[in-house]
Formats: C-alpha cells, structure tokens, sequence
C-alpha cells in the first residue's frame, strides 16, 4: 500500500511542477516570438519601401546601369549596397543616400534617430553576372558547388559563365614548368566568387 500511495502522489506533483514552469515560460515565449516577428515584418516593409524608391531612382539618365545589391535592416541601422556597370563612386552613393534620407524623414520609416549606410559592394560576394563584366582582368576567388576552390583572373564572361586564367606548376622529370590554363566556370555552379583587390602600384 505505502509504495503504491507514494507512486500516486510522487506523480501528480511532478506532473504539476513541469505545468507551472510551462505557464512562467510560455507567456515570456509569446513575448519574445511578437516582436521578433513585429521587427522582422517592418524590416522587410521598410526594405520594399527603400527598393521601390531606388528603382524609381534608377529610370535617371545619371543612375541608369546602377542596381541594387541588397538592403539590410537591422532595427535602426540601414544598409544599401549598390553597384553599376560604370563607376559606383563616392558622388553617386552620397547623392542616393540624401535622396533616401529625404523619404525616411519625410515619412518616419526608421523614426527620429536612426543609422543609414550607401555604399558600393566593396569586398561582398558577386551576385550578378553584369558584376563579373565590370571586372574582367581582375583576380577573383571562386568557389564551386563541388567546394572546389579556383583563383585566376577573370578573362572572359558569356551568358553561360565565366572563364578564369591561371597559372599551374607542371613537374617534368626533375624540372617543373608553369603553364598558363584557362577553366570555364557555369553561372549556375559557382557557390561564391569574390574579387582580390590589389593595392600595389
């Protein structure tokens, strides 16, 4: 009788304590889960808002080959990333971003104080084939979807891909020989790619 009474009572206590605990922490569950999807539907409304307002911007003779890279919110910090086929140069991207600022005041997407940030691409991962074109004779480090890693100088680019020179050591005998060789890379299997950029004269 005495180990069956204490099973029965030892079972709804325990049953009773883990239900407590669920109640102090669902409610708190509720609260974080509320905003992080308040915040993260915002971001996205205020990122459509900054597209819609760029692309509007682009239908300008002095904007015309520039494109979007991508745009992060991240609660009041705003970043644009942008490039064009010519020059995505300091003037252009101080412009757009006074045309930004003039909207997100104006309509108080990010409220009083916040953060905005314009710039080229700088050392961000390619994303667009017309990125690979602006940069031809420029080094890039490419990686495959087979993990692949290719490093070479980006010498022609096609509606297929790219095709990537570089230089590989060949042993003869005792001798090794370098050898320039020339690897075609498909759009549609390059994972990551991104330009070396050399700051020696």
């Amino acid at each position: 009788m005495h180990s069956i009474i204490k099973t029965v009572i030892f079972v709804p206590l325990k049953e009773k304590e883990t239900h407590r605990k669920r109640e102090q922490k669902f409610p708190l569950f509720i609260f974080y889960k509320y905003f992080y999807f308040f915040f993260q539907k915002k971001a996205t409304v205020v990122e459509s808002k900054i597209e819609q307002l760029l692309l509007k911007k682009f239908e300008e003779e002095e904007y015309s080959d520039c494109y979007i890279i991508e745009i992060v919110q991240n609660n009041i910090k705003l970043q644009v990333f942008l490039d064009s086929d010519s020059n995505m140069d300091f003037t252009k991207c101080r412009k757009l971003s006074r045309y930004l600022e003039e909207h997100i005041d104006e309509n108080q997407w990010l409220g009083e104080k916040y953060v905005l940030e314009v710039s080229s691409p700088g050392n961000r991962p390619l994303k667009f084939p017309r990125q690979y074109k602006k940069n031809i004779g420029r080094t890039v480090e490419v990686l495959t979807n087979e993990e692949e890693k290719i490093n070479g100088e980006i010498i022609e680019v096609n509606e297929e891909g790219i095709v990537v020179e570089y230089k590989v050591r060949i042993k003869e005998g005792k001798k090794k020989r370098t050898e320039m060789m020339q690897t075609p890379i498909a759009f549609d299997n390059i994972k990551k790619a991104k330009i070396r950029f050399s700051f020696s004269k």
